[in-house]
């Protein structure tokens, strides 16, 4: 697996990694359990300061940690990590070790707890910033503290997730579909 050099990068910006809204893996660690999950759906909803709304599910193993931890790292895996996305979204963290089982390098960040992914081309430190509609629609509102991005950012490709395990980078079709457990369009996958 690639591993990218990385720069500081002003937080105001993060939105040209994040938009059109590629999958992104959130890790998250709370009283020594870390984790990652994939998610699909999130959105910029703030520049200066960098506010990101993600949905994640109440089922989710993630959903709790990051409740009561109140952050974890928005992190943006290329192309080339699809079939990590895909078992990732396919298992969960209270009974995998998700670095282990998928060859992923967690790495202390200077912001908050949750390590970022060393694989990702961006690491997002973000902390919740209003947990007001957690409750009610399960979406956090996070701001993004610190942002790491790969220095050599030409012909890296996002994975956009389309639905019924097809995912589209950069127009071309790339189907794992083989490889779902599940087959649910839920707004956290």
């Amino acid at each position: 697996m690639k591993e990218y050099t990385k720069k500081d990068f002003p937080v105001s910006d993060i939105r040209r990694f994040l938009e059109p809204g590629p999958i992104v893996l959130i890790s998250s660690t709370w009283k020594g359990k870390a984790n990652i999950m994939t998610l699909g759906w999130h959105t910029v909803m703030e520049f200066s300061p960098s506010l990101v709304g993600c949905v994640i599910a109440n089922g989710n193993f993630s959903f709790e940690i990051i409740r009561k931890s109140r952050e974890c790292v928005i992190n943006v895996p290329s192309v080339e990590l699809v079939d990590e996305v895909v078992g990732i979204g396919n298992c969960s963290g209270d009974a995998v070790d998700k670095f282990d089982r998928f060859h992923l390098t967690p790495v202390q960040g200077t912001e908050v707890s949750a390590p970022l992914i060393r694989e990702c081309f961006v690491n997002l430190e973000c902390r919740i910033a209003d947990g007001r509609l957690i409750n009610a629609y399960n979406f956090f509102i996070f701001e993004v503290l610190k942002a790491h991005v790969a220095t050599a950012l030409n012909k890296i490709q996002t994975l956009h997730y389309r639905g019924k395990g097809i995912f589209i980078t950069s127009g071309e079709l790339v189907n794992k579909r083989h490889k779902f457990t599940k087959w649910k369009d839920s707004p956290n996958f």
